[in-house]
């Protein structure tokens, strides 16, 4: 029998996805980014003391990143669909390096005083900038590297790991941020180590990761910013063909009365958690009379952290699927913990109460996110998902640009008053959610119609 010639032979295109060397890869990526900002929370309570600033000022200096992330995040995500993903994710790992390298010089020339406290943090939010203008880029271009490359019956599973690499940084970052503060750097160590982790990363993207040449269509999606025990980034499976129903539905408006009442206790209830987050390291601090020895302080911050962000994967991995919980019922009972943890840890005086208190209070959140962003997405047509998953992305991270400072701020003033403010919002989206929520029976009756 004679051989085909191999040039009129199809080529068949590789349907295994991704190898597990290069999903790896990616997974760092998403990991890096998650932990370094983590970790950075776990210490700029303890650099704010140090060199006796405000904590105000300390929480309006790293959530400027947040509004940028906001407003650069969706701009990311379009232009890595422009065949540059692994473009965009070396920008983004780029600005993440340069930013935490240039925070560290400035905080361990800040705690030297080697310049005024003022100056310092001037700086440090200059150069916060370049996290989140250009971070922002590695995240939707990582999603939409993977969704490009493997087939529709991988995908889910694929999205569903690189998503989970966010959750992990968040406990990773707090985990070891204390064990990065050591001579000389000091509580600005953990700077300069994950800056030069994000090198490493950016070299090994550079030299492993090949060239864009998607199999799939696939678009990046709009990822929020990470902070400890927050925003579930659960990146959902982009579908073919989305590109041409993209021409035939109008522009989806957060006015639209489907989406309303889920977008309602969507940024009620993130500016509760905002508040809380924000707070957290300083009241730490304060509980535990810390406050005249801060380099003692990056541990029991970070671990506080890491409890929460530890609750927040148990609810988002384990309750959610295991329980079948549906939208409404995760939102409900999530704002139910999310109240009684705030009330446990207000009456706190301990290292454990005050862990176990955050993590009641995470668990909680780590309910309700998923259900309000499950909600959302179920409230309108399987075309219009894309819109909304940009509506919830940019509203998740709206929530971080004032209200952390806000929080600091009142409970500066009045510790009870930020604990009740951060109580009552919960409060509040838990009666709103029980009037004006659908019902999960309904939910789920639309979208077996979809399907």
């Amino acid at each position: 029998m004679a051989e085909r010639d191999p040039a009129l032979t199809p080529a068949i295109p590789q349907t295994g996805g991704i190898s597990r060397a290069r999903m790896a890869l990616l997974f760092l990526v998403m990991l890096t980014t998650a932990a370094g900002n983590t970790a950075m929370q776990s210490v700029m309570p303890s650099i704010g003391t140090k060199m006796g600033v405000a904590d105000v000022w300390i929480s309006l200096a790293y959530t400027w990143s947040a509004l940028l992330w906001v407003i650069c995040a969706p701009m990311w995500a379009r232009r890595s669909d422009q065949r540059g993903r692994k473009a965009m994710m070396a920008l983004g790992m780029i600005g993440f390096s340069a930013s935490f390298g240039l925070c560290g010089l400035v905080m361990m020339a800040g705690l030297e005083e080697l310049m005024s406290a003022g100056l310092t943090l001037a700086l440090f939010a200059a150069a916060r900038s370049l996290y989140g203008g250009f971070g922002s880029a590695a995240p939707p271009a990582v999603q939409a590297y993977v969704a490009s490359r493997t087939p529709r019956a991988e995908r889910t599973k694929a999205m569903a790991l690189i998503a989970s690499s966010f959750g992990l940084g968040t406990v990773i970052g707090p985990a070891i941020a204390p064990l990065l503060v050591f001579p000389g750097p000091g509580l600005s160590g953990p700077f300069f180590i994950f800056a030069a982790f994000g090198i490493l990363v950016l070299i090994a993207l550079r030299l492993r990761l090949p060239n864009d040449d998607p199999t799939f269509a696939a678009r990046g999606q709009i990822t929020a910013a990470p902070f400890s025990a927050s925003a579930s980034n659960s990146a959902g499976p982009s579908d073919e063909g989305t590109e041409a129903l993209e021409g035939t539905i109008p522009d989806l408006s957060w006015r639209d009365p489907r989406l309303r009442p889920w977008l309602i206790a969507g940024l009620v209830g993130g500016h509760a958690q905002a508040a809380l987050l924000g707070l957290a390291g300083f009241f730490v601090l304060d509980r535990l009379g810390l406050r005249s020895d801060p380099m003692a302080g990056a541990g029991p911050v970070g671990t506080v952290l890491m409890a929460g962000a530890g609750a927040t994967l148990l609810a988002q991995w384990g309750l959610i699927p295991n329980l079948k919980m549906g939208p409404r019922t995760s939102l409900l009972w999530g704002m139910v913990l999310a109240l009684i943890g705030t009330a446990f840890i207000a009456l706190s005086w301990d290292l454990h109460s005050i862990a176990l208190g955050f993590a009641i209070t995470s668990l909680g959140f780590g309910l309700y996110r998923p259900g309000f962003t499950a909600g959302a997405s179920l409230a309108v047509s399987r075309a219009e998902q894309g819109q909304v998953g940009g509506i919830v992305a940019s509203l998740n991270g709206a929530a971080y640009i004032f209200a952390p400072a806000l929080g600091v701020w009142i409970y500066n003033h009045e510790e009870w008053l930020a604990f009740s403010l951060i109580g009552g919002l919960c409060a509040l989206v838990l009666g709103w959610g029980w009037r004006a929520l659908e019902a999960d029976s309904v939910l789920e009756a639309r979208r077996d119609t979809a399907d």
